[in-house]
């Protein structure tokens, strides 16, 4: 048990940083994201029996943390119309819910995943693996570097290019 704790507090050490720069972007306010990177890592260490080695720490992290930044939002919802703050009416109080689309939202949200899709598949494989192996994988413009073939650099230019033809292939949609 001892090693487990250990082992978790190098992990923690080593992602502490990322971690909360992103969920301080996600919630805009330090005081808040420093409690949800501990929420994070409280419910980290209590599913890690659940953890899949063979998937990438950081990255199970950061789902359990976007997970959490999601929760805290609609509570924050909830507590501004209970205040009073807002009304039952306005927009953001009407989208508090059980969080399921409605038909026509999953419709359109399967239309939109059916064209990504085609556009990916459309790129050329130059473009294609690094934009994959970063945006979905979570791979370093280094590691993908490494894989491909290429310089970091390289990877970086590639991604925003597959990037870029993707926005041009779905605008409109």
């Amino acid at each position: 048990m001892t090693g487990d704790r250990a082992a978790f507090s190098a992990l923690m050490t080593a992602t502490k940083g990322d971690l909360h720069r992103f969920v301080r972007r996600y919630v805009g306010d330090d005081d808040e994201a420093y409690d949800l990177v501990q929420e994070t890592y409280t419910s980290a260490w209590l599913a890690i029996r659940r953890y899949d080695p063979s998937r990438s720490f950081p990255i199970w992290l950061r789902s359990i943390a976007v997970n959490k930044c999601r929760d805290w939002g609609r509570k924050r919802t909830v507590r501004r119309v209970v205040r009073g703050v807002m009304g039952l009416d306005a927009p953001e109080a009407l989208a508090v819910g059980d969080g399921t689309a409605s038909p026509e939202e999953r419709l359109d949200q399967g239309q939109r995943r059916a064209a990504l899709d085609r556009a990916i598949t459309a790129l050329p494989d130059a473009l294609k693996a690094p934009l994959l192996l970063t945006a979905l994988e979570g791979r370093s413009h280094t590691e993908v570097a490494r894989i491909v073939g290429a310089t970091p650099k390289a990877v970086e230019t590639r991604v925003a290019r597959a990037r870029a033809r993707l926005a041009e292939a779905l605008r409109g949609l």
